[in-house]
């Protein structure tokens, strides 16, 4: 491939992505709403949407590879001198191509989704194709239109490139992000899913049984790109040991905090048929926090040692998740009938109580890391005052949440369940 044409090559490239995930969850929805012919197509739409992502991936890697600096995420984030592995990582190294490769993970999902539903839940496929397509779609707007890794010098094209932040060129760089990465967009999966069951008003514990194998992966991923994260903050000077309540850090805390109430919570539901309503609120609560945190960190609002420079995506950030509320919250109205609980909860010594008990310490935890981490932010807006909120104040309050919930996990298992 010429390297003439690869800025012009990869923004094709992000245009038939943007094409085709629209296409494809044009067939969905059609499939969906009675064309069950359409599905095929949708299918194969999404193998062909998958297929793009993977070249302009691929374009992108190349360009890092052979030094194309009239490409501006490639001047910016590498350099010459760089080995061809610091260049692989420089692909999520910034903020243009870190969305590239978030559409990249999403297509990856999909790809294997598509295959998994092969002869498994008719009803509901075509609306997790339509929503994980939804949501790439959004990412390829982004791309195309506010954060394009492909755009160009305008004028003079430098000779070499400024490089990756040297706190960045470390091993863990090549696994720490990807693993977080990993876990972020995972939850989009059970996500589609329980979307697909709102829409067909299948509400039973077929979705959550659905949805669980991909939960567990999502959460897993998050859990390792946390500990991974941990570790690289140890070593590095300066980042404050394992664990500083740094406002990126705690963007990836939330929706952890909240998938492991859910995953806890929804074995009520499976067990007692119970807690519809509170599971498929934190499900759905657990991936608008994957799409906040990504705000977070991406917007330039708050000040930390992780976080992207401000730039304009904030507010594209900020319409998609207010769609996502009213969107969800519509979904969940419209659907309260058929989310009725067939048992409640009769006991206060009983294991689905101790469950729920779990989940609210686990809410109490996600709220106030929450409020502190966009608390300086909401103080210089109302109140024109920049605030800290230093580690002290958070362990001040978490350490003794973190006990609760330690004696909570040694308790439930003692309690038995209601008959």
């Amino acid at each position: 491939m010429p390297a003439l044409d690869i800025p012009f090559f990869g923004t094709l490239v992000l245009s038939l992505i943007l094409i085709s995930a629209s296409y494809t969850m044009a067939m969905a929805v059609g499939a969906g709403r009675g064309r069950p012919h359409l599905l095929p197509s949708a299918r194969w739409g999404t193998y062909a949407t998958c297929a793009l992502v993977l070249v302009a991936v691929c374009v992108l890697a190349y360009a890092f590879q052979v030094h194309d600096f009239r490409i501006r995420y490639v001047a910016r984030y590498s350099d010459r001198s760089m080995p061809w592995w610091y260049l692989i990582a420089s692909l999520w190294g910034g903020q243009d191509g870190s969305l590239l490769w978030w559409a990249f993970l999403l297509s990856g999902y999909t790809f294997f989704v598509t295959r998994w539903l092969r002869g498994r839940y008719t009803e509901l496929q075509p609306w997790i194709f339509a929503t994980l397509m939804s949501i790439l779609i959004f990412f390829a707007v982004l791309m195309l239109f506010a954060a394009n890794p492909f755009a160009t010098y305008i004028r003079t094209t430098p000779g070499d490139g400024e490089g990756l932040n040297p706190l960045l060129q470390n091993y863990w760089m090549a696994i720490h992000p990807p693993s977080l990465y990993m876990g972020f967009v995972g939850w989009s999966v059970p996500f589609a899913i329980l979307i697909a069951a709102l829409i067909t008003g299948r509400l039973g514990n077929e979705w959550v049984r659905a949805a669980r194998l991909w939960s567990m992966i999502a959460w897993t991923f998050l859990s390792l790109g946390l500990l991974l994260g941990c570790l690289w903050s140890y070593e590095e000077l300066g980042w404050g040991g394992y664990w500083a309540w740094d406002p990126v850090e705690n963007a990836s805390f939330l929706p952890w905090l909240v998938g492991t109430a859910y995953l806890h919570s929804v074995l009520i539901q499976e067990r007692r048929h119970m807690m519809r309503v509170w599971n498929v609120f934190l499900l759905a609560l657990t991936f608008f926090l994957t799409i906040f945190g990504t705000f977070l960190t991406r917007s330039g609002l708050i000040a930390s040692v992780h976080s992207f420079a401000r730039s304009d995506i904030g507010q594209y950030f900020v319409w998609y998740m207010a769609f996502l509320l009213i969107g969800i919250s519509a979904l969940i109205i419209w659907r309260l009938p058929k989310l009725k609980a067939d048992n409640e909860i009769e006991s206060l010594v009983s294991r689905e109580f101790a469950f729920l008990l779990n989940n609210w310490v686990l809410l109490g935890m996600m709220m106030f890391v929450l409020i502190a981490t966009t608390f300086p932010l909401l103080s210089q807006w109302l109140r024109g005052e920049e605030v800290t909120v230093g580690p002290g104040f958070y362990n001040k309050w978490m350490v003794p949440l973190g006990l609760v919930l330690l004696f909570l996990a040694g308790l439930g298992p003692l309690i038995a369940w209601r008959k």
